[in-house]
């Protein structure tokens, strides 16, 4: 079950927000039904990409034994 302030992972890319499938993000609102969230991506520094509202098809829990990388998003940032 994902809930408020778990770290989810996206499934695909969306492009248009410069977010990669394998990007982690943070779930900050769960909607009633449970298939709907509001997850916010940042950089590390804390400045907010994006946030979007995401369903299960487009997320999945981050697991412990998962490794983060890293990828330069400057041209995201203003």
């Amino acid at each position: 079950m994902i809930r408020e302030l778990d770290l989810v992972v996206l499934t695909r890319d969306f492009r248009d927000h410069g977010l990669k499938s394998g990007d982690v993000g943070t779930v900050v609102h769960c909607y009633d039904d449970n298939i709907g969230f509001e997850v916010e991506f940042v950089t590390a520094e804390g400045k907010t990409i994006a946030v979007l509202t995401l369903t299960r098809a487009d997320i999945r829990s981050f697991e412990c034994a998962e490794i983060l990388h890293s990828r330069d998003v400057n041209s995201l940032v203003a």
